[in-house]
C-alpha cells in the first residue's frame, strides 16, 4: 500500500489514509433522491467517488463502496408538511409513488453507465430500511438525547452539545446557529430551532408512512445514512462522502445521532467534492439553472452549443481538482472534449512506434509522477497534466527524436491504459462505436511479448504482463496454442 493522503473535512487537514481494518476499506457516499432526471450536479459526486473506488482498489484495497438511493418518505426541512416532492409526483401523474422511484433510479444507473461510473458495493434504499432507523430513534430516546412531541420524534441538540461540539464539521457555532435560525411555521413543537427530526408524525395527506411506537409516520432525512452506514459497515468505517452542499444540516447532523446511537466517532475521514457552477452560481434542480445529463448527451439545451460525449463531460470533471468549484461552459467543455482526443490519439499509435535498441525516455520517473499525484489527495489536474507530458514524449518518439524499445512500448501501454481508463474511469467511445480492432491488435502484441519472454525463461516479464492486464480488466488464459484473452 502506498502513502495515499486524504483531505479530512472534520480535520481540515490532509492525511494519511490508513484504514481501520487493512485490507478492507469502506466508503459510504450520500447518494441522489430520485425525484426527477440526474443533472450535470450530479455527475460530479459520482465521478468523485468512483475515483476514489477505482484508485483505491488499484492500490490493493477491498472496498466496500455503499452509494444510498433516497426514495421515500423524506422531507428536507422539518417545519414542511404534506408530501415530500416524490410523493408530490407521484400524485401529479396519479401512480405509486414507487414507479416514481424506480423511473429515476433506472434514468439514473443508464447515466451513470454512461459516464462509466461503476457500480457501487451495495446500493441501500431508505424504504427498505425502516426497521434500522426506528431501532436508532428508539436508542437516542432511550440514551435522552432525543424527545417526543405530537408523535414526532427529535434530536436535542443543545443537550448534545453541552457534552460534544456540535458543528465541528461544517464550523458552525451552536450559539450563532440559535441567533440567526429562524421560526418557520411548522417549528412550534420543538424546543429549539435547530433541533432536527429522526422521525416525524405524518400528516394526514402524507401517502408514505409506517408504523412506529411513537406514530404513524416517516424518517428524518438526516437519519437514513446512519442507519444504512451502520449495517452495512458498521459503527465504526473509514471515508464518508458527499457534495460540499451536505456538509450543513445533513452530514452535522448524522454525525451527533450516530454518536448517541453508537457511542463512537463512527467516520475517520469526510471527504467532500465542491459543486459545479454556472456564471458563479451554483447549479441545481432548485435553481431552475440545471442541466440534465441527458440534454448534455444530446445538446438538447439553450445553454448547450453543441452535444457532449459522457466521457467528455467526466474528463471536464476530472480535470478540475474534487475540491475546487467547477464553473460551467461550452469553451471548458470543448477544450475537454480535444484534450481526450489527443490522449485518444497518442494510445491509438503506441502500436505503430519505431523501435529502437534502447530506450531514451524515463517511463518509470513519469509512473511515479502520477502515483504521486494521485496519492497526494486525487489530486487529478497534475495527473492529467502527466499524462500529457507522455504524450508529448510519444510524439517525439513518432517523429524520430526519441527512443523506446519494444519491450518498453508493451509496458508504457499497460500503464497509461491503467491510469487512463483503470483509474480515472475513462473510455474510448469512439473505438467501440466504429469497431476498430486497436485494442485487441495492442491486446495481441503484449501476449506476443509475453510468449517471446516465457520462451527466453523471462518469467518476470511474463507474469508482469498477466498481471497489469488482469489489472485493467483483461484475463489471461494459457492454453496448449499459446495465451487468449478476454475481457473481465
Amino acid at each position: 500500500m502506498s502513502d495515499f493522503t486524504i483531505y479530512n473535512t472534520l480535520s481540515r487537514e490532509k492525511e494519511k489514509f490508513v484504514p481501520l481494518h487493512p485490507p478492507f476499506a469502506g466508503i459510504y457516499v450520500c447518494g441522489p433522491t430520485v425525484y426527477g432526471d440526474a443533472h450535470l450536479g450530479h455527475a460530479r459526486p459520482a465521478i468523485t467517488f468512483d475515483l476514489l473506488f477505482r484508485y483505491l482498489r488499484h492500490l490493493g484495497y477491498k472496498v466496500r463502496y455503499v452509494r444510498n438511493i433516497t426514495d421515500v418518505g423524506h422531507l428536507e426541512n422539518d417545519a414542511d408538511a404534506g408530501n415530500d416532492k416524490i410523493a408530490k409526483k407521484a400524485l401529479l401523474e396519479q401512480i405509486e409513488p414507487m414507479e416514481v422511484v424506480q423511473r429515476y433510479t433506472d434514468n439514473y444507473h443508464r447515466n451513470m453507465d454512461q459516464l462509466n461510473v461503476l457500480m457501487p458495493s451495495i446500493e441501500p434504499r431508505a424504504s427498505g430500511h425502516i426497521p434500522e432507523q426506528i431501532e436508532m430513534v428508539a436508542t437516542i430516546l432511550e440514551a435522552g438525547y432525543a424527545y417526543i412531541s405530537n408523535g414526532s420524534v427529535y434530536f436535542d441538540v443543545e443537550k448534545y452539545h453541552q457534552s460534544n461540539p456540535y458543528g465541528q464539521l461544517s464550523g458552525r457555532v451552536l450559539e450563532d446557529l440559535l441567533a440567526t435560525t429562524r421560526e418557520l411555521e411548522g417549528q412550534q413543537e420543538k424546543r429549539n430551532p435547530f433541533d432536527f427530526a429522526l422521525w416525524k408524525q405524518a400528516e394526514p395527506e402524507h401517502i408514505m408512512r409506517w408504523k412506529s411506537p411513537w406514530s404513524e409516520g416517516f424518517p428524518g432525512w438526516h437519519l437514513e445514512c446512519s442507519a444504512m452506514s451502520r449495517k452495512y459497515l458498521g459503527d465504526e468505517f473509514d471515508i464518508h462522502g458527499g457534495g460540499m452542499d451536505l456538509l450543513f444540516p445533513h452530514h452535522e447532523c448524522e454525525i451527533a445521532q450516530s454518536k448517541i446511537a453508537t457511542g463512537k466517532d463512527s467516520v475517520r475521514y469526510w471527504m467532500h467534492n465542491n459543486l459545479i457552477t454556472i456564471n458563479g452560481q451554483k447549479m441545481g434542480k432548485s435553481l431552475g439553472n440545471s442541466i440534465i445529463l441527458d440534454d448534455m448527451f444530446s445538446g438538447n439545451h439553450p445553454l448547450l452549443e453543441q452535444a457532449y460525449d459522457p466521457m467528455t463531460i467526466r474528463f471536464f470533471i476530472l480535470q478540475a481538482h474534487y475540491r475546487s468549484t467547477l464553473d460551467f461552459s461550452n469553451e471548458a467543455l470543448q477544450a475537454s472534449e480535444k484534450g481526450f482526443a489527443r490522449l485518444m490519439k497518442a494510445l491509438s499509435i503506441l502500436e505503430k512506434l519505431p523501435r529502437s535498441p534502447q530506450t531514451t525516455i524515463d517511463i518509470d520517473g513519469w509512473e511515479t509522477r502520477c502515483h504521486d499525484a494521485l496519492n497526494d489527495d486525487l489530486n487529478t489536474p497534475v495527473m492529467i497534466s502527466h499524462l500529457f507530458d507522455m504524450v508529448r514524449q510519444i510524439n517525439l518518439i513518432n517523429d524520430g527524436k526519441e527512443q523506446v524499445t519494444d519491450t518498453d512500448i508493451a509496458r508504457l501501454g499497460l500503464k497509461l491504459s491503467a491510469f487512463i481508463f483503470d483509474i480515472l474511469g475513462l473510455r474510448d467511445n469512439s473505438i467501440a462505436d466504429s469497431g476498430s480492432t486497436v485494442l485487441p491488435d495492442v491486446i495481441r502484441l503484449l501476449l506476443d511479448i509475453r510468449q517471446e519472454a516465457k520462451k527466453n525463461k523471462d518469467f518476470t516479464l511474463s507474469d508482469r504482463i498477466r498481471n497489469e492486464l488482469g489489472n485493467i480488466g483483461i484475463k489471461v488464459k494459457d492454453g496448449k496454442d499459446g495465451a487468449e484473452w478476454e475481457m473481465g
